[in-house]
């Protein structure tokens, strides 16, 4: 979050249009029109349907324009001078009859365009989700949560309209102006050739001001994700918690005004950076029958027949109606080209390929020739994606072997790479030379699934949902019956803490299970692998963010816990690990020794030096 305040300071140095120019830059994403047509082929007969309904409607509103000229020139201004009454009572008629008939096809077309256009929406934003899911730990450490929440709500949510209503909107739009333009030539062609002499000049200027707005909306959902990442740092529990004891809270305020202060600026801009072009294409548009009149006077006056009253009122009225559908149209051309930096962003994301992925002939764990619960490591080094191929690798050419049952432990100095050693033997990170085999395999030979189903995970920063006991429970075994529940909360020394609770089981423990303490959180979580029951259980410095009589509480139903499990275990406190089967002492990257706590006590090594600093303290 520092780091964060500490960049945004330093921006201020940087030219602000050269950093806008930047920023508006979206991805560049191949078949981008294709690939949002795609979208809609799940739905291709209710498309057709709405297309058939889109036509009718278009042609229905198209006819009563012609029914006036007749109107005036057979019902009111016949020639033989006497109103036809009959006949004026029958077109009245037939005109109400279709605007009835329209409104009807209108709100089943709706229904339609509604229903289509968020059923689309919906399957994006659920496969965005599901996509993200499936990439690997490395692209969350190196990504906000912010971000990642901006691009499936804020640019999803962006283009929704688009997919609501382009496809009805600009085919119920072009039939109309067809049909009017079809009327206006069997009406009069020399007028209509009037009409149209406005256009060139006007789609020319609509795709200038398109491509200014596509680079508006490109940084305003940009300035949106800063906003959500914001929110996300410092309205969380940890932030919250972060900058009350710095006292920051104002200085979060700042960071956030400014930011919505900017995003205010560029919704501001994009509102408006089609008002001008839209006011001239009304007033050009709306003019036009002015000039109808004018030409329609020279005609008269060069010949008294060539054009009857009819004809200039049907004309003028058939022209009136294409201002409305045209100018929709270009709205939605302005639309389209502005959500196209938004639809790039997410198909950006939908483009990312997770750097890790089960091979094609990948086979389950349990069909392993070897036993569940052996882990080996032949010769494994590690580097994080985005670290320098010259850096000094995170693990460096480790080899160990793990029997099924045995607690093999990992001490060692901060940043040695022990915590790497547990993510990658399930394959959370993928080895970058050297083999990892879990149940006598490679870990790339088979499915991920199958390797997770066969693990648990005690972390140093336990994870609780907003929600009851029993239910961040049932998270490892959803069908787990109350028994079962119970059962794993005494083996895991929490059932009494949570039956003394005003509602037990039923009790909400808050963000993050910030309602319970440390050690409470910590048995929980042992309780939730319990249920799972994994032959292979993983523990990353269970306990020392413990106090030590919570740390002993902890560590007894770890004991519990491990019994009959393979038990790869990282600890920073060393008696927490004398009793383990072998203790790696890794340094730097490597395993420096191995041995039992006696045999490593013995040699005087770096494990000696450890105990006898903690010791000390």
């Amino acid at each position: 979050m520092g780091r964060g305040m500490g960049g945004a300071r330093g921006m201020r140095g940087v030219d602000e249009r050269a950093l806008r120019e930047q920023n508006a830059q979206a991805p560049e994403v191949r078949d981008l029109g294709r690939r949002v047509i795609a979208l809609f082929t799940p739905y291709r007969g209710k498309i057709a349907v709405t297309a058939a309904l889109v036509i009718a409607g278009a042609a229905v509103a198209v006819v009563p324009p012609l029914m006036i000229q007749r109107v005036f020139d057979e019902a009111l201004f016949p020639q033989s001078g006497v109103v036809d009454v009959p006949l004026l009572a029958w077109l009245v008629c037939g005109m109400v009859g279709l605007y009835v008939l329209g409104a009807g096809i209108s709100a089943v077309q709706t229904w339609f365009t509604s229903t289509v256009g968020n059923q689309v929406t919906g399957d994006l934003r659920v496969r965005m989700f599901e996509h993200l899911q499936s990439m690997e730990l490395g692209f969350f450490t190196r990504t906000k949560t912010g971000a990642i929440q901006s691009r499936l709500q804020n640019d999803v949510g962006g283009v929704s309209g688009v997919l609501t209503n382009t496809v009805t909107s600009i085919l119920g739009n072009a039939v109309t102006v067809i049909a009017s333009l079809v009327a206006m030539i069997l009406i009069d062609w020399r007028l209509t050739l009037i009409s149209l002499v406005i256009m060139p000049p006007l789609v020319i200027v609509q795709r200038r001001v398109g491509q200014m707005r596509a680079r508006i909306a490109a940084e305003t959902q940009r300035s949106l994700s800063e906003l959500t990442a914001i929110t996300q740092e410092t309205l969380s529990v940890s932030g919250i918690m972060l900058s009350k004891a710095f006292n920051r809270q104002r200085t979060e305020s700042e960071r956030y005004a400014g930011e919505n202060r900017n995003q205010v600026r560029l919704q501001v801009r994009q509102a408006m950076s089609g008002q001008v072009f839209f006011a001239v294409v009304h007033v050009l548009i709306a003019s036009v029958p002015a000039a109808i009149y004018l030409v329609a006077g020279f005609l008269l006056t060069a010949d008294a027949g060539s054009i009857t009253a009819g004809a200039i009122v049907a004309f003028t009225t058939v022209q009136a109606r294409l201002l409305q559908p045209l100018t929709s149209l270009m709205r939605v051309a302005l639309e389209i080209q502005t959500s196209r930096a938004l639809f790039a962003r997410i198909f950006e994301y939908l483009d990312l390929q997770p750097a890790i992925m089960d091979a094609p002939d990948a086979i389950a764990a349990t069909d392993a020739a070897g036993p569940l619960g052996s882990v080996e490591f032949r010769e494994v080094t590690f580097r994080y994606p985005d670290a320098s191929p010259d850096s000094r690798p995170t693990l460096d050419s480790a080899s160990f072997a793990v029997d099924p049952g045995q607690h093999v432990a990992f001490v060692g100095p901060s940043g040695a790479g022990k915590t790497t050693v547990l993510y990658l033997a399930p394959r959370m990170y993928e080895a970058s030379s050297g083999e990892v085999r879990f149940a006598g395999a490679d870990v790339r030979t088979l499915t991920q699934e199958s390797i997770i189903d066969h693990v648990g995970i005690v972390s140093q920063e336990t994870y609780l949902f907003h929600a009851t006991v029993a239910e961040n429970l049932r998270y490892a075994k959803p069908d787990a019956t109350d028994e079962e529940l119970v059962d794993a909360c005494r083996r895991a020394n929490i059932h009494h803490v949570i039956a003394s609770f005003e509602k037990g089981y039923d009790t909400v423990v808050g963000e993050r299970g910030y309602r319970l303490s440390g050690g409470e959180k910590q048995r929980i979580a042992i309780a939730r692998v319990l249920l799972k029951d994994p032959p292979v259980l993983l523990l990353d410095e269970a306990t020392s963010a413990l106090d030590t009589v919570s740390e002993r509480i902890v560590q007894e139903a770890l004991d519990h816990a491990a019994r009959g499990r393979t038990t790869l275990s990282v600890a920073h406190r060393l008696s927490t690990v004398i009793d383990a089967d072998v203790i790696h002492v890794v340094d730097a990257g490597r395993i420096a020794e191995s041995g039992t706590h006696a045999e490593l006590m013995a040699r005087g090594g770096l494990y000696a030096a450890l105990a006898a600093e903690q010791l000390g303290r």
